[in-house]
């Protein structure tokens, strides 16, 4: 499938950033909500057909297949012009209200630590996963709400001729958090750690194994891999990290091993103050971490200091800054974040992703801005730190 030479300029700016050498310019991307989508097209009156990634030329995109453990249909137990109740292949009840930015998760069938040690995952290589349409939690229940999600690999091949498109997978903890729900999962992990352990590994592997499957069914035509897996909050590590060493870290491993083999970059989305384990993700290997949240205290340019060139920085520009639309706060915020930029290594983005309430008009300045002063040599101003 042949690329534009756009597409390929895009790629080799994604792949030089993330071998930690400067391209022309620093890439910029980001993860959209549907909400900001609409209010996007209404103020800068776009067509309804209109997205951002096409429309600023971005350098990456996320593509989901289906990761539900079991592939099966949602299960509708209300509906209304407000909201939906929906059983997913997670086995969730969740309820999604349409005005209301994510949904909320009402109940889980694997309620017990003995439910889950007897839980049995459908195939990781099952076709339905990649080449058919179907319902599909992650695709589907989120900030907006699609029934029948198209087939991955169609999605895929359409994107690949003019932007570098990354696969995903998750991983342990965000199975568990879709699968038992997180306050279940701390409590078990509390009261029967060795059995929630073994528990993990099951799940590391059906997950390692979904990873492998993806990358077999996209024959060649994905760019990178994202993993997502949330284990922080704002303040630190939501459990021990030891734990997270023993049970969840051999997993993240095999997955970036998996990836590498096959020559794909792989950045790790991961929200909250993950300051405790950051070194063990350069231990193993990971070419950048993503959205470093600043209101987690992450901070690109203290990190890059820090570890220099060891990781990649993806994201850390405060969307809380960008919701006030002050074009100059956001201006000292961009200029200021750019300076991890330097030798390469950083992917601009927001530091989780781009809400409502971020104007049309103010993304359309952030863009502008990043490529102005994101060009190599970088040239700061008074905003330039010694790096």
């Amino acid at each position: 499938m042949e690329r534009t030479s756009n597409c390929l300029a895009k790629l080799e700016r994604m792949n030089k950033a993330l071998r930690h050498e400067e391209p022309d310019r620093v890439p910029i991307s980001d993860f959209f909500w549907g909400s900001f989508v609409r209010r996007w097209r209404k103020e800068l009156n776009l067509p309804d057909s209109a997205e951002p990634y096409s429309y600023y030329d971005l350098d990456w995109i996320v593509t989901t297949p289906n990761m539900d453990p079991t592939i099966r249909a949602f299960e509708t137990i209300r509906e209304n012009e407000t909201e939906v109740v929906i059983k997913t292949g997670f086995g969730a009840t969740i309820r999604k209200r349409f005005d209301f930015p994510m949904p909320e998760f009402i109940s889980f069938d694997i309620d017990t630590i003995e439910k889950l040690e007897a839980f049995e995952f459908d195939d990781a290589w099952d076709r339905r996963r990649y080449f058919e349409a179907g319902d599909n939690q992650i695709a589907g229940v989120g900030d907006g709400f699609q029934r029948n999600s198209p087939p991955w690999i169609e999605t895929v091949k359409t994107l690949h001729p003019n932007i570098p498109v990354y696969g995903s997978i998750i991983e342990c903890s965000e199975c568990l958090t879709r699968l038992v729900g997180q306050e279940n999962t701390l409590l078990w992990m509390g009261m029967y750690p060795d059995e929630l352990g073994a528990c993990i590994h099951k799940i590391g592997q059906f997950y390692l194994d979904c990873l492998k499957a993806q990358i077999a069914a996209a024959v060649g035509l994905l760019d990178g891999m994202v993993i997502w897996g949330d284990v922080a909050y704002k303040q630190t590590m939501l459990f021990d990290p030891e734990y997270w060493r023993e049970y969840f870290k051999p997993w993240v491993k095999a997955m970036i091993d998996e990836c590498h083999k096959h020559h794909l970059p792989v950045i790790y989305h991961g929200c909250g103050n993950v300051g405790l384990i950051f070194e063990d993700f350069i231990e193993i290997g990971l070419d950048a971490y993503n959205p470093l949240e600043v209101k987690a205290n992450m901070d690109a340019v203290n990190l890059k200091k820090l570890y220099r060139d060891q990781i990649g920085y993806c994201g850390n520009n405060n969307i809380q800054v960008w919701e006030t639309g002050d074009l100059e706060l956001i201006r000292r915020e961009i200029l200021k974040k750019l300076n991890a930029a330097k030798r390469g290594g950083f992917i601009f983005q927001s530091d989780h992703s781009v809400s409502s309430g971020v104007s049309g008009q103010t993304y359309d300045y952030i863009v502008k801005l990043v490529r102005e002063y994101g060009q190599y040599p970088l040239m700061l101003g008074e905003f330039d730190i010694e790096m």
